[in-house]
């Protein structure tokens, strides 16, 4: 896959077309991507112990990967 966690892409299709961001995870299996910032979707949450209310939380969804364009690769950490 052409896209990988830490690059910066921008997206050429759909909804947010022209907007740039950070790939947050990416899923090889099913051509999928996370961009932080893109493609908000409401989720309705059950309360739980780390969320005692609960309630409607906004998440970025996923976007298949052909609607992205890589413009800056993510920088390799050397190990030493």
């Amino acid at each position: 896959m052409f896209v990988k966690t830490g690059d910066k892409v921008k997206v050429i299709a759909g909804n947010d077309k022209g907007k740039e961001g950070i790939v947050l995870s990416v899923n090889a299996k099913t051509n999928r991507v996370v961009v932080k910032g893109i493609h908000k979707v409401k989720k309705h949450e059950k309360p739980s112990q780390t969320d005692a209310n609960g309630g409607v939380v906004e998440k970025e969804g996923s976007i298949h990967a052909s609607n992205v364009k890589v413009i800056e690769k993510a920088k390799k950490e050397d190990k030493k």
